[in-house]
């Protein structure tokens, strides 16, 4: 215990927490845009991911309870990914010094340098798409587990997305914020074969053509949702 805060409390222990963290809210990245995708196969089967979601772990686990733990694990790790990225930019600064400042500027691509603003907004991001799709508390029209069910009693996840989406600024919004994203997905994955030590030669050459493709693909992905229904192409 004592060797691993110890460890944390060198830049590279802290480096390595934030490549860890940020390799599951990477992974849960992925799965999500996956699972939203399948809005573009229909209405029912939309509907019956959604309720998989809440009903997976039953009956050992009560209603929904797999889902809620998974919540507080995703919230834990950006909590903790959040406090690392914190605490490295605060001794980074501290151990700059004028005369390597120039010499970063140019070593540092553009999504290193707005990783720190672009967390920010990925966070506000974060709450507003619980409040909006997740507990309805910004929706405007919410179809929730107290109100009209569509399939058999169950929540109209597809409804609420697509009445959510309509709404232009919503949509602009959403599509905006995967700008963000992207580069922090990008500069995140190549940054992290360094921390990991994943240094070979294939892996050095092929890491930030990967990166980018993996970060634009989620980019695409995500916003074609918005989009789609906004123009029309589902609903």
């Amino acid at each position: 215990m004592r060797r691993a805060l110890h460890l944390y409390e060198s830049s590279i222990g802290k480096k390595v927490v934030m490549a860890l963290s940020g390799s599951v809210l990477f992974g849960f990245v992925v799965v999500h845009m996956l699972g939203n995708l399948k809005l573009f196969t229909g209405e029912r089967h939309f509907n019956d991911y959604a309720v998989f979601l809440r009903t997976v772990g039953e009956p050992a686990l009560p209603h929904g309870t797999l889902l809620w733990i998974t919540r507080a694990v995703l919230l834990a790790c950006i909590g903790v990914h959040l406090v690392a990225a914190g605490q490295v930019w605060v001794q980074s600064r501290r151990a700059r010094t004028s005369r390597y400042r120039k010499r970063d500027d140019l070593s540092f691509s553009y999504a290193s340098r707005t990783m720190r603003w672009g967390g920010v907004i990925i966070v506000a991001f974060v709450v507003y798409h619980l409040l909006h799709l997740t507990l309805g508390v910004a929706h405007h029209d919410f179809i929730g587990a107290d109100h009209a069910r569509a399939w058999a009693g169950h929540v109209n996840a597809y409804r609420n997305v697509v009445s959510g989406f309509r709404v232009p600024w919503i949509s602009a919004a959403y599509v905006l914020a995967m700008i963000p994203l992207g580069l922090h997905i990008y500069h995140g994955l190549w940054s992290a074969t360094q921390t990991l030590a994943l240094n070979g030669r294939r892996v050095k050459q092929w890491r930030r053509p990967f990166a980018a493709a993996v970060a634009g693909a989620i980019v695409l992905g995500n916003a074609s949702i918005p989009l789609a229904v906004l123009l029309g192409w589902v609903g």
